[in-house]
C-alpha cells in the first residue's frame, strides 16, 4: 500500500469518526448542549476540511466552501472552550461576528474561482487568524485557571488541563502543516508524503484520544461563572482585617462548611457576611493561598484525623466525608500538603 492510498483510508476514517461523534454530541441528552453543540459544529466543518484528504472536489462553490471553512475551525474552537470554561456562557448574536472572514474568503475565492492569488490572500489570513486565536484561547485559560483558584473550591484543575492539552496539540498539528508549506514537490516529493502520513497519523490519534476522553471522563464540562472578576485590592485598616481574619477562621473550625464539596467563595462570602472582594483578598493576600488551597487545606487536616483514628474507614469514604468529590483531586491535594499518599500516611501513624 502507497502514502497516498495509506493517507486517504486515514482520512476516511478520520472524517467518519468526527461525524459519528458529532451526532453523539448532538443527540445525546446533557446540560452542556452548548458546549456539545459547538463542538459538534466544529467537528463537522473540520471533517469537511479533511474530505480533500480522499476525495477531490472539482465544483467551485464546494471547493471554495471547503477551503473557507478553515476559517471557521478556531473561531468554533475559540467558542467551545469559552462554553467549557464558564456555565453561564451563552451564544449571542455578536458571536456570528466570528464567521464574517469566512465569509469574505469565501466570496473572493469564488468569484475568482480559486486563482493563485485569491489562494495565496486565503493563506496568509487563515495563518494570521489561527494564532491571534490561538493567543486568545490561551488568554481564556490562564484567566479560567486564575477564577477557579480564587473563587472555587471544587476541582476544576482537570477541565483546565484537558482543555490546555488539546490546544497544545492543535499547535502541534499546525507547526507540521506549517513545515509541510516550505516543502516544495518538485525535489522532495517523498519528503512531502512522508509529512502528509505523518499529519494525518497525528489528527487519527487527537480525534481518538478526545472520543477517549469524552466518554470517560464527562466531568472536564464543569465551567465557572464567567461574571466572576480576578482579585483587586480593597483597602481595610489592620484592626477590620485582623476581625474579619478572625470571623474566617472561627466560622470554618465551627461549621466546617469546606465539607461541602460545592462550597465556593460566594456561598462562604454570603455565610460570613463579607463582600466577596473582601473575603477573595483575606485568603490571597492575608494568608498567602488561593481558596481552593485554604479550602483544601482543612480537607486534607480532617483526612489526617480520620486516617489515623478511624481506620475501619476506607480512602475513598474518607474523601467523601472530608468535601472531595474524587478520588484523583484527593490524593493530589493529599500529596501536596504532606508529601505522601493516603496510605502511606496511615501506615507511617500506626
Amino acid at each position: 500500500m502507497t502514502n497516498t492510498e495509506l493517507i486517504n483510508d486515514i482520512g476516511k476514517i478520520i472524517v467518519f469518526l468526527m461525524i459519528l461523534l458529532s451526532i453523539f454530541l448532538i443527540t445525546v441528552k446533557s446540560t452542556k448542549k452548548v458546549s456539545n453543540n459547538l463542538f459538534a459544529i466544529f467537528l463537522l466543518v473540520t471533517a469537511f476540511d479533511f474530505i480533500g484528504m480522499f476525495l477531490e472536489i472539482s465544483n467551485n462553490t464546494l471547493n471554495s466552501l471547503k477551503i473557507a471553512s478553515v476559517l471557521l475551525q478556531m473561531p468554533l474552537y475559540y467558542l467551545y472552550v469559552q462554553s467549557v470554561c464558564y456555565f453561564n456562557f451563552k451564544l449571542e448574536r455578536k458571536h456570528f461576528l466570528h464567521a464574517i472572514l469566512f465569509l469574505v474568503v469565501f466570496i473572493l475565492l469564488f468569484s475568482t474561482n480559486i486563482s493563485d492569488r485569491s489562494y495565496i490572500i486565503f493563506q496568509t489570513l487563515s495563518k494570521v487568524q489561527y494564532y491571534c486565536y490561538i493567543i486568545a484561547v490561551f488568554f481564556t485559560l490562564i484567566q479560567f485557571k486564575k477564577l477557579y483558584q480564587e473563587n472555587y473550591a471544587a476541582n476544576h484543575k482537570n477541565t483546565y488541563k484537558w482543555l490546555l492539552q488539546i490546544t497544545i496539540l492543535f499547535l502541534i498539528g499546525n507547526c507540521f502543516v506549517l513545515f509541510r508549506s516550505f516543502i516544495t514537490s518538485e525535489n522532495n516529493s517523498n519528503l512531502l508524503a512522508n509529512i502528509n502520513l505523518l499529519i494525518s497519523v497525528f489528527a487519527l490519534f487527537v480525534i481518538c484520544w478526545f472520543v477517549l476522553k469524552a466518554l470517560y471522563q464527562p466531568k472536564l464540562f464543569l465551567g465557572v461563572d464567567k461574571n466572576l472578576t480576578t482579585l483587586k485590592t480593597i483597602q481595610k485598616s489592620t484592626t477590620e482585617t485582623e476581625q474579619a481574619l478572625q470571623l474566617l477562621s472561627e466560622y470554618m473550625n465551627t461549621e466546617k462548611p469546606y465539607l461541602n464539596p460545592e462550597l465556593n467563595l460566594q456561598k462562604l462570602a454570603i455565610s460570613l457576611n463579607l463582600p466577596e472582594k473582601q473575603l477573595s483578598q483575606l485568603i490571597n493576600k492575608h494568608i498567602g493561598k488561593h481558596f481552593f488551597d485554604y479550602v483544601n487545606e482543612y480537607r486534607i487536616n480532617d483526612a489526617k484525623t480520620l486516617l489515623k483514628e478511624k481506620t475501619d474507614l476506607t480512602v475513598l469514604e474518607i474523601l467523601y466525608q472530608i468535601g472531595f468529590n474524587s478520588k484523583s483531586s484527593f490524593y493530589t491535594a493529599f500529596k501536596k500538603e504532606t508529601l505522601q499518599t493516603p496510605l502511606a500516611y496511615r501506615k507511617s501513624t500506626i
